[in-house]
C-alpha cells in the first residue's frame, strides 16, 4: 500500500511558504501547447478555519510542485502564480510555466534574414536573460516583422507556421524550439495487461489516410511560392507562413504532415504516479492481443491528477518510434 505524498512551496521576494493542505492537483503537459499549466485546489476552510493565503502566494510568485509515494517524489512542475481564485467552496490556484514570463510587450522590429533561434533569442534577451534558447530546427525566414506584439504573440506564430515543438524547461531557464518528435525525454514501459488502469486507444495507420499539405509563402518581392507534401487527392491542409527558402518551406511541409499523419495511436491511456510519465517520452506500449502493434511511441502529453483517492496520469501517445 503506498501512502500519498507531497511538496508544494511558493516563493514571493524572499519568503518561501509551503502548502498544509491540499484538496486536488491537476497539471497539463504537451509539446503541442506553448505552456505547462497546473491548478492547485484548496478547500475553502479547514476545521472551520478559513485558509487565507493571500498575504503569502500572489500572481507572479513562483511555485513547485511534487508528487509521488512514501517520501519518494518527483518534480512534477515549475512555473508561477497566474491567479487565485474561489470557485465553489474551494481556492483555486491557477500556474503557468516560463511563458508567464512572456505575455508582456517586445520592441516592434523587423528581423531580415533570420531564422527562428535567432527570432527566439531576440526577445528572451529582452524578456528574461536568464533564460538561454535550445533550438535545433534549422528554419529561416527572409523577413520577420514584430509589431505591437508580445513575447508569448511571436512565439504562437512561431509554432503556428513551422509546426515546431516549442516549450519551456523552467527549473533549468531553457526556452526549447524543435522539429516534432525528435526531443527526446526518458522511457517508460505501459502494459495492457499491468499497469494501465484504463484505455482509449485506436490504432492508426498512414496509410489508411490520405493527407495532402500545401505550404504557401510570399517572398519579399511579392512572389507566391508554394510546395506540396503528402498524396494528392487526400485531406487537404494549407498553411500560409512568412518569407522563405523553397526548402524551408518543404521542412514546414513536412513537419505538417509528420504531425498529421503516421502510424501510431489516437487516444490516451490511463496510467499512475508510478511509472513516471512526461512529454517527449518513448513510451514502450506492450499489447499481448496485438503484438504487431508493440513498439515504443512518443509521448506528447500528459496530464496528471492527484487528489485523497490517488494519483493518475493520462498519457497521450503518438507516432510509433520503431
Amino acid at each position: 500500500m503506498y501512502n500519498m505524498d507531497w511538496d508544494i512551496r511558493f516563493n514571493t521576494g524572499a519568503t518561501t511558504y509551503r502548502l498544509g493542505t491540499l484538496a486536488e492537483c491537476e497539471i497539463d503537459s504537451s509539446v503541442d501547447n506553448l505552456a505547462d499549466t497546473a491548478i492547485i485546489v484548496l478547500p475553502e476552510a479547514v476545521m472551520n478555519q478559513v485558509i487565507s493565503i493571500q498575504d503569502k502566494v500572489t500572481r507572479g510568485s513562483t511555485v513547485s510542485i511534487k508528487l509521488g509515494y512514501d517520501n519518494n517524489l518527483v518534480d512534477e512542475f515549475e512555473g508561477f502564480v497566474e491567479d487565485i481564485i474561489t470557485v465553489d467552496s474551494s481556492l483555486k490556484i491557477k500556474c503557468e510555466d516560463a511563458l508567464f514570463l512572456y505575455r508582456t510587450s517586445v520592441k516592434d522590429e523587423e528581423l531580415k534574414p533570420t531564422s527562428i533561434k535567432n527570432i527566439a533569442q531576440s526577445i528572451t534577451e529582452q524578456i528574461n536573460p536568464e533564460y538561454t534558447v535550445n533550438c535545433d530546427y534549422d528554419v529561416h525566414y527572409e523577413k520577420f516583422t514584430i509589431h505591437q506584439a508580445t513575447g508569448y504573440d511571436v512565439l504562437k506564430k512561431l509554432q503556428e507556421e513551422t509546426k515546431a515543438n516549442i516549450y519551456f524547461d523552467t527549473q533549468n531557464k531553457v526556452l526549447h524550439i524543435h522539429p516534432p518528435y525528435t526531443e527526446k525525454g526518458g522511457e517508460v514501459t505501459y502494459s495492457m495487461h499491468h499497469n494501465i488502469e484504463q484505455s482509449s486507444l485506436e490504432w492508426k495507420r498512414a496509410s489508411d489516410k490520405k493527407i495532402e499539405v500545401t505550404v504557401e509563402s510570399t517572398d519579399i518581392n511579392g512572389k507566391v511560392k508554394k510546395v506540396i507534401a503528402g498524396t494528392t487527392g487526400g485531406d487537404k491542409i494549407t498553411l500560409k507562413v512568412g518569407p522563405m527558402s523553397e526548402s524551408d518551406i518543404k521542412k514546414v511541409a513536412d513537419a505538417a504532415l509528420r504531425k498529421h499523419n503516421f502510424d501510431g495511436y489516437d487516444g490516451t491511456l490511463d496510467g499512475w504516479l508510478l511509472p513516471v510519465c512526461k512529454p517527449t517520452y518513448s513510451a514502450k506500449i506492450i499489447d499481448a492481443d496485438y503484438p504487431e502493434r508493440v513498439g515504443s511511441y512518443y509521448v506528447v502529453a500528459v496530464k496528471t491528477s492527484f487528489n485523497e483517492s490517488g494519483g493518475k496520469r493520462t498519457v497521450t501517445p503518438g507516432i510509433k518510434l520503431n
